[in-house]
């Protein structure tokens, strides 16, 4: 499996892949001299199907991994997108269900795939801390899903053709603000608040699932197990998503598409169970890593 990771170390923050145990890192600039990849978003933009080759190539040998994990500090594999992230709602049954028992006067009487946007000024990465915006509001959501990076700008992309304007997948806490979300009669306020998205660990290459993708998605709080489901149970699977938001509307390479989150958010509980500070919420793909953040 090959994961890209962006972390930062001796003052730089590079790009690189784990080795197979994950104990070491090569730095894609050992590799790539000729190319640029300060950024993720270049790296997702300049590697070419013959890169990714001789990346993979490269996990045969262990003597290029020279930078041990314990010597950097993992960061979000992107910390600023080119786009509001792009959002899927209510895309499992189970949590349709309990939005509905939830949430007053939700109405979803179609069976069309519900989108909405993501501001992120900043993106957290693992282990970075959440600040709790609790004066503007206290009832503050996780959300686990998995999250979708495009690897090359479509537009009008058949449902057959989808994996190939993927780049990779990652893990992605959809903070949300449920009183704000319920006040203005939409989403964007609620789900956009300063620090309110994480991802990561890594960037978790296409090559390494097989698609369409059957992965459990986990999420704990303070240990306790409160969502655990799979992407197989999605009403609108990758595929179908990325199509549709590309009819009419071009997709970017390093574009955020976050597929939507299990049953078992805090608002889905009597009473509901918000975070608050010292909470520790870890998301978890396990192919792709643990997702830890901390709630200040």
């Amino acid at each position: 499996m090959m994961k890209f990771v962006r972390y930062f170390q001796n003052d730089t923050v590079n790009i690189g892949i784990f080795n197979k145990a994950e104990t070491s890192v090569l730095n894609l600039k050992d590799i790539f001299a000729q190319k640029d990849c300060s950024t993720m978003q270049k790296v997702i933009e300049n590697l070419t199907n013959e890169d990714i080759q001789r990346l993979q190539q490269s996990l045969q040998d262990e003597s290029l991994f020279k930078t041990a994990t314990k010597d950097i500090k993992i960061l979000a594999p992107i910390e600023r997108p080119i786009h509001d992230i792009l959002c899927v709602g209510v895309n499992y049954s189970a949590h349709l269900e309990e939005t509905k028992d939830r949430v007053a006067n939700f109405k979803k009487d179609t069976n069309d795939a519900v989108y909405f946007g993501k501001r992120a000024i900043k993106i957290l990465g693992t282990n970075d801390a959440v600040q709790g915006q609790f004066d503007v509001d206290s009832a503050l959501d996780y959300e686990v899903e998995l999250a979708v990076i495009i690897g090359k700008t479509g537009k009008n992309i058949k449902i057959e053709d989808v994996e190939d304007y993927i780049f990779g997948y990652s893990v992605f806490n959809d903070f949300s603000s449920r009183r704000l979300q319920k006040k203005h009669m939409q989403w964007f306020r609620g789900k956009s608040l300063d620090t309110y998205s994480a991802m990561g660990p890594v960037i978790l290459h296409k090559s390494a699932l097989p698609f369409p993708l059957k992965v459990d998605v986990k999420c704990t709080v303070n240990g306790e197990l409160r969502q655990n489901s799979n992407t197989s149970l999605f009403l609108h699977d990758v595929p179908y998503i990325v199509s549709e938001l590309s009819q009419g509307m071009t997709l970017e390479a390093g574009d955020i598409i976050a597929t939507g989150t299990p049953s078992g958010v805090g608002m889905g509980y009597r009473p509901g169970k918000w975070l608050k500070k010292g909470d520790c919420v870890i998301c978890e793909i396990p192919q792709i890593g643990k997702l830890i953040n901390t709630i200040e």
